[in-house]
């Protein structure tokens, strides 16, 4: 071993910690009330230009049937669970609503071409940061929330949490932890080198949350 690297070991042993210190203990719940956590999360999401709509219980196809042709959102995509089965039924006859029911591999073209909006279902939302919380699984894939320009979630208020730790713990994920989970604060953005910010470049360009409850 040459001098200068037993001299550069040496010094990096003396500097290094004698023990690793313990990570800090989350404590920080915000004891808000279900208006507070409201609030916070309108006022976060909107901060990103995500819109979010509180409607009553039972009332979100009606938003649906009445705001998409006005937007000319009319091709819409649904999954296999329960907001899917909700829209292919109730649907108005302006909209022209397809399933995501076959590989993708058979359909890439329509859906990176064929498709204005993806409505989809919504595991959680987190009122201290505005974001949303998709498991995405085989009855609402990933890419249902990531190719369509523009994506409605349809939250309930019951399951709208301070923040990813109570979320964690309410729903007891230590059970039972997803393949893959989401967080989505806002429609897709990205910036240059010039920090120019662009929207909709790896992702919708519209995220639509409707609260229910």
């Amino acid at each position: 071993m040459t001098d200068a690297r037993h001299n550069i070991l040496e010094r990096l042993r003396a500097n290094r910690p004698a023990t690793t210190p313990a990570p800090a203990t989350y404590q920080k719940p915000l004891g808000w009330d279900r208006e507070q956590r409201i609030a916070s999360f309108v006022e976060r999401m909107q901060a990103v230009r995500g819109e979010v709509h509180r409607i009553g219980d039972g009332d979100w196809m009606d938003w649906v049937n009445s705001e998409l042709p006005s937007r000319g959102l009319r091709r819409v995509l649904v999954g296999r669970g329960d907001i899917g089965e909700t829209v292919a039924g109730r649907h108005a006859a302006e909209l022209d609503v397809r399933r995501y029911e076959e590989p993708i591999e058979n359909w890439k073209d329509a859906l990176f071409h064929d498709v204005d909006v993806a409505i989809t279902g919504v595991r959680a939302g987190l009122a201290e940061s505005g974001s949303l919380v998709l498991w995405p699984n085989p009855d609402e894939p990933r890419l249902m929330s990531l190719v369509p320009p523009a994506h409605v979630a349809v939250l309930s208020v019951d399951t709208l949490y301070e923040n990813f730790a109570e979320l964690v713990q309410a729903q007891n994920w230590a059970a039972g932890m997803p393949t893959n989970a989401l967080l989505i604060s806002g429609p897709s953005k990205t910036a240059d080198i010039e920090q120019t910010l662009a929207y909709g470049i790896h992702g919708p360009k519209q995220l639509i949350t409707l609260l229910v409850g």
